[in-house]
């Protein structure tokens, strides 16, 4: 006979923190109890969770409020990155996710290298659109301006 639990926290492929869920009794007692990943369906349980809810949604609602201000010194940003070309203007290499982290970094801004959507390595000489999803309700993005060097000189 199955269980119904509360759940405490999100669980994967089962449900979202504050849902009644019906599991079997070993996956209750064995795996979702002692982890605290649900409790018992009991008033007291029911407003605990509420409360939880409520705080959460208001740290949520905090941190997309950051990352809105994050967003817009992003957008503000204008980045400008010194890669050796052939002969015909053309990239030796590629501009990668990892060098616009960096150069991001340089400016103040620390992001992690998944925030940053490169649909495909910058391979050309001038300006580029990159966008950036700090969070899946914030979006933005900045431009890269790609210049080319055709000496031997050292890039920074």
């Amino acid at each position: 006979m199955p269980m119904k639990l509360l759940l405490s926290e999100d669980v994967k492929d089962l449900g979202y923190t504050g849902d009644v869920v019906s599991v079997a009794n070993g996956y209750g007692r064995n795996f979702l109890l002692p982890r605290r990943l649900a409790v018992e369906v009991t008033p007291a349980n029911l407003k605990q969770i509420e409360n939880t809810k409520k705080l959460r949604h208001a740290r949520e609602l905090e941190r997309v409020k950051d990352f809105r201000m994050l967003a817009e010194k992003i957008a503000a940003i204008d980045i400008t990155l010194n890669e050796r070309v052939s002969e015909s203007d053309v990239l030796y290499g590629s501009v990668q996710v990892k060098e616009l982290v960096g150069a991001l970094a340089k400016e103040g801004i620390v992001l992690e290298p998944a925030m940053i959507r490169l649909e495909e390595p910058i391979k050309t000489i001038g300006v580029h659109r990159v966008s950036v999803r700090l969070h899946p309700e914030v979006e933005t993005e900045f431009k890269v301006w790609v210049v080319g060097i055709k000496d031997h000189t050292p890039v920074e």
